[in-house]
């Protein structure tokens, strides 16, 4: 039984049934040759993950963002070839997959495309297989979404053996697709396939990607894992492997939550992801943030081998897509990095590290116990993988948190270990407001409606934060929110302005779609749009995003690079 209410639906397959669906489907779809699995001898990436472990050799993870599969493809075999002639080894290659890859195969075609790559089936993803003798991993837009099904088979036959993104469905809606039924049924059968594999295949989650990027606590993020785990490993039958590391800045908590990982999982890492939050300034000065978090992982990695490779992220992935010669020096870069790294071992205090790492380990088990029990309380089969991830996913992170987080039970309402991220954007929303605070009395009262075109939220946390710091309401317009419900919430409210916080590639579009909404109406209300301001061109040659900052202005709205735009551009602001 899957339930009744919000957390279940009686239209949802048990997941038995589709884990035995996607099982049976294994007879037709096996695992593939590729060009990574035949030079290296293994049977999965998993495998060849536990051989470096057992070499102490820690691995590197290079990320091509191409949006052309030619370009792709050359990328992979130049990277690989030129940095092995420079003394680096690149192991995986990771390639960005448009999020229309994430709709079933019929709908992807009229989707508004962003600016990753589409692999249409076990041709188009054999080339990126055998384009190189590294693994291939395919991250995003796979699992957890509609179009998890036909995709996995699509890497299995290539002879994929990493396949992600399960954080992904927890917490990304595609536009215009609200079927989470179809969804969650789409992911137990493909979970099931892969489950099903006599190779193992790795099922990736990046926790950033999911709800631990939206918890307050990293105990509450640790306690996701072990979640994620307990459904994929115990219900499921498969192996789940944790990416971290996006929003993780602190050296000593990004440490801690490495060593904490490694206590309740033993299933190979696929990567620690590079702290990108950290990059801000030029190549200069983003060269320092990307020694300062890969010394932190590689050191990690020496203390705990956990089959996570680094992930050095080009010094310019905050100024546009980088392309093969940047990619190149951060993969040399943290070659010539790992050969210091032994030397600094003994600058490190173990027993600070492990310290944060029990209160994370204790909160985190806590955090998953209450859960659990919570949601069997509220009528859900917590046996049945289908209807625990729906329920979970129904209820999100922030209901989730308050619930069974650290301050349930009549516990302390602090966090076990504060995340990174929330601490930052908390400090610098205080600090802009309090930059303007003489506006705050002509500001007081006017509000905001503010949604996100995507799953990313922290640009519209931060913007919540400052404005609320000068005393003006923030109406919830919605994460992942079309643009028609958008403009609803604002009318309904009303609202003096719509504030867009917008990731990439899609800002022109949904901002002409707000307008346009807008129009359709009969109201005139200012558009802000923040965020990653670009977008490729139909006519692009280079398959490369370009600024489109102009375009958006043209269209009517008001783009905004950063907060103080906001002030300088749009009339809501001005006393």
């Amino acid at each position: 039984m899957t339930g009744e209410g919000p957390l279940g639906d009686r239209g949802l397959a048990p997941g038995r049934a589709l884990l035995a669906e996607g099982r049976a489907m294994a007879r037709d779809w096996r695992l593939g040759p590729c060009r990574f699995l035949e030079a290296e001898g293994v049977p999965s990436e998993a495998a060849y993950k536990r051989r470096a472990m057992a070499e102490g050799r820690i691995m590197q993870h290079a990320h091509i963002g191409f949006r052309s599969v030619d370009r792709t493809v050359a990328a992979m075999a130049e990277l690989h070839a030129v940095a092995a002639e420079r003394g680096a080894r690149i192991d995986r290659f990771g390639v960005t997959l448009d999020w229309t890859m994430g709709y079933p195969p019929d709908r992807r075609a009229g989707a508004a495309r962003g600016t990753g790559i589409v692999l249409n089936g076990p041709e188009d993803f054999a080339r990126i297989t055998n384009a190189s003798p590294a693994a291939a991993h395919f991250g995003d837009f796979m699992l957890g979404l509609p179009g998890a099904l036909e995709n996995t088979r699509a890497a299995i036959a290539a002879g994929a053996t990493a396949i992600g993104n399960l954080g992904q469905y927890f917490t990304f809606r595609l536009p215009y697709w609200d079927d989470d039924v179809a969804t969650t049924e789409a992911t137990l059968r493909a979970l099931g396939l892969i489950a099903a594999q006599e190779a193992e295949i790795l099922v990736h989650s990046n926790l950033d990607d999911g709800f631990a990027g939206l918890f307050r606590d990293m105990a509450s993020a640790l306690g996701m894992a072990i979640l994620e785990t307990h459904i994929v490993e115990d219900l499921v039958g498969g192996r789940l492997a944790f990416c971290f590391g996006h929003h993780f800045s602190a050296p000593l908590t990004r440490a801690a939550f490495h060593a904490a990982l490694a206590r309740v999982t033993d299933t190979p890492g696929s990567m620690i992801f590079g702290n990108t939050v950290a990059y801000r300034g030029g190549p200069a000065e983003n060269y320092a943030s990307l020694s300062a978090y890969l010394m932190v992982d590689l050191l990690a990695l020496s203390r705990q081998p956990t089959g996570h490779a680094v992930n050095p992220v080009p010094v310019t992935e905050n100024l546009r897509i980088p392309d093969v010669d940047e990619i190149l020096d951060a993969q040399l870069f943290a070659a010539r990095l790992a050969e210091a790294a032994p030397g600094h071992a003994a600058l490190v205090d173990p027993a600070a590290i492990d310290a944060v790492a029990d209160r994370l380990v204790e909160g985190g088990r806590a955090f998953a116990a209450r859960a659990l029990a919570g949601l069997a309380e509220r009528g859900v089969d917590t046996a049945d993988p289908a209807a625990l991830m729906l329920a979970i996913r129904r209820l999100g992170a922030k209901r989730m948190e308050a619930l069974w987080g650290a301050g349930a039970g009549g516990g302390s309402a602090e966090p076990f270990v504060a995340a990174d991220w929330a601490r930052e954007l908390d400090a610098a929303a205080r600090d802009w407001a309090a930059r303007h605070a003489a506006l705050r009395p002509a500001l007081a009262g006017r509000r905001v409606a503010l949604g996100t075109t995507d799953v990313h939220e922290h640009g519209a946390y931060l913007v919540r934060g400052a404005l609320e710091g000068l005393g003006l309401e923030v109406i919830d317009g919605g994460v992942s929110v079309d643009a028609e419900a958008l403009v609803a919430t604002a009318l309904d409210a009303g609202a003096d302005a719509i504030a867009v916080s917008t990731y990439n590639g899609v800002a022109l579009p949904y901002a002409r779609a707000v307008i346009a909404e807008l129009v359709r109406h009969g109201a005139d209300l200012p558009v802000l749009v923040g965020g990653k301001l670009n977008e490729i061109p139909a006519e692009s040659n280079s398959g490369l995003p370009v600024d489109v900052t102009g375009e958006i202005r043209a269209a009517g709205a008001y783009p905004c690079h950063d907060l103080d735009d906001m002030l300088a551009t749009c009339p809501v602001f001005r006393a």
